[in-house]
């Protein structure tokens, strides 16, 4: 579907593209496409061409005859690329209710994005959809108007088009489909398509008994706390539910100030008690950020040992307002363990990348005077194993 002023030049656009598609034998160099399944297929592609020409004219390709690099086209089935254009497609419906299965494709018009969407529905539902343009606006409106009809959408532009693998990527053993005729209800590839052939159970029990059988630490489950602090184990030391509870802070209007000329983060609830009329807040707030940043001066344990770094936080939530004269303290819990292979490390890659490690993600719990949280975030560290062979 083009715009309606745009059908010649993409029609001849299109002919030169097919023009130089080399059919044959696919071992033959230069070929680009082959064959069709059989000559049942192509038989059957023929028969829907038929129908499909009582309503367009071929424009491009001869369904009678193709030459072939390779092979023998009175043997083998091959079929010439056919392009038919249908100058009234809300009249000759026939290019939305037949499918020749093979290397048909069918132009139509559309005056705006409003027609072009009716027209997808026209289809009764497909497994997918492609609108190339560069301008977002329009890929917005054609999405949210044609959705409903599609099991996927693929926006074109020209930023990405030579990266693009064409109308996503479904896994080709799995059911798949869209709405409508084209079955299934639903999209099913990708991580849908996997768990949809994956037994799946729902377990119930205590926080403590799910940590078990999840091996995630699930808060409200019993902690371990541990006699030495967890940045003082290696990874095949640390069991989930590991915890270490720390010393401490009093938040104080200093604290505030200092973060805000720090930060530059001089929002009106952290430095305007004048401007909190019609808020949540009482009185001069804590930041957010100061909170998990001095919950990390809480939480680590400075001198070089098996963590290596820390590379990333999760899922970070901010609870409660915290306000000067509260305090803060930590239960720093490790929530889950994810091993990792040894790495094959290239010639020049930097000394002691080669150390081996596991990932560890960390439960940050920052609670009031009152045990109540007030920020609560995942941290992920790379911790050193003891075997180091």
């Amino acid at each position: 579907m083009v715009p309606e002023n745009l059908v010649e030049d993409v029609q001849i656009a299109l002919g030169k593209r097919l023009g130089g598609t080399v059919i044959g034998d696919p071992r033959a160099e230069g070929v680009r496409m082959g064959a069709l399944a059989g000559q049942t297929q192509r038989k059957e592609v023929q028969e829907q061409l038929a129908l499909l020409m009582q309503g367009s004219d071929v424009v491009y390709g001869d369904p009678k005859q193709v030459a072939v690099t390779g092979g023998d086209a009175t043997k083998g089935a091959f079929m010439s690329p056919i392009l038919l254009l249908n100058k009234a497609p809300w009249k000759n419906q026939q290019c939305h209710n037949i499918e020749a299965f093979g290397p048909v494709s069918t132009l139509m018009p559309y005056t705006d994005i409003d027609e072009a969407v009716a027209l997808t529905k026209l289809g009764k539902g497909s497994l997918c959809a492609s609108i190339a343009t560069y301008d977002d606006k329009v890929a917005q409106q054609f999405v949210w108007g044609a959705a409903s009809h599609h099991g996927r959408m693929l926006v074109i532009n020209r930023d990405m088009a030579k990266e693009n693998t064409g109308h996503g990527s479904p896994l080709a053993t799995l059911v798949h489909g869209g709405p409508g005729r084209a079955g299934g209800g639903e999209e099913m590839g990708g991580k849908r398509g996997v768990l949809h052939y994956l037994q799946r159970t729902a377990i119930q029990g205590s926080p403590s008994t799910i940590t078990a059988l999840t091996q995630q630490y699930q808060q409200g489950a019993k902690q371990h706390i541990t006699p030495k602090h967890t940045f003082r184990m290696h990874f095949e030391e640390l069991n989930v539910g590991d915890t270490v509870i720390t010393e401490k802070h009093l938040v104080t209007l200093a604290d505030i100030d200092n973060f805000a000329d720090l930060s530059g983060d001089k929002f009106y609830a952290h430095m305007d008690a004048d401007a909190l009329d019609g808020t949540v807040f009482t009185g001069r707030v804590a930041h957010g950020y100061f909170i998990l940043s001095r919950a990390a001066g809480l939480f680590v344990d400075p001198p070089k040992g098996p963590v290596l770094l820390n590379y990333g936080i999760e899922e970070a939530r901010f609870t409660k307002p915290v306000y000067p004269g509260s305090t803060i303290q930590v239960k720093f819990t490790v929530k889950e363990k994810v091993d990792q292979e040894k790495k094959e490390l290239k010639e020049d890659s930097p000394k002691g990348a080669d150390v081996a490690s596991g990932i560890v993600k960390f439960l940050v719990d920052v609670v009031d005077e009152t045990g109540e949280t007030v920020a609560v975030a995942t941290i992920l560290t790379m911790v050193r194993k003891l075997d180091q062979n």
